[in-house]
């Protein structure tokens, strides 16, 4: 487990909480896997910026990833490598963090999003591409 709690900014708050009326999906953690992996789905670094956990959205590491929790740190830990950054727990922390935010600020930002379909549009369409 690369982290205990999982904190999101008030902003990323706000947007998923946008998300959530949108799609209808009713759980934070989803949300935050689909925006995770869409983010990582970029193939870019996100900007290094300090981002302030300050809202009171928080989760166990367990409740966000769920039954599959070692993927999506495996999944992380892949990125870094691809990126050619170091995986050390604090590097993999930083950039999941970075990775989550930017994900659902995308995702949020979009206006694509209307409805549950369009986060399946995207997965359809990442996948092909």
């Amino acid at each position: 487990m690369i982290i205990k709690q999982v904190r999101v900014s008030q902003q990323a708050k706000d947007q998923l909480s946008r998300l959530k009326g949108k799609t209808g999906i009713k759980n934070w953690n989803v949300l935050c896997r689909w925006a995770l992996c869409y983010s990582l789905s970029e193939k870019t670094i996100p900007t290094d910026i300090q981002i302030a956990a300050d809202s009171n959205l928080e989760m166990s590491w367990l409740t966000f990833g769920g039954d599959y929790y070692e993927l999506y740190e495996a999944l992380v830990k892949a990125w870094c490598q691809q990126m050619k950054l170091p995986t050390d727990n604090e590097t993999v922390i930083k950039y999941f963090r970075l990775n989550l935010e930017r994900g659902i600020a995308h995702l949020c930002g979009t206006g694509f999003i209307k409805e549950f379909d369009d986060l399946i549009k995207i997965a359809v369409k990442e996948k092909r591409a």
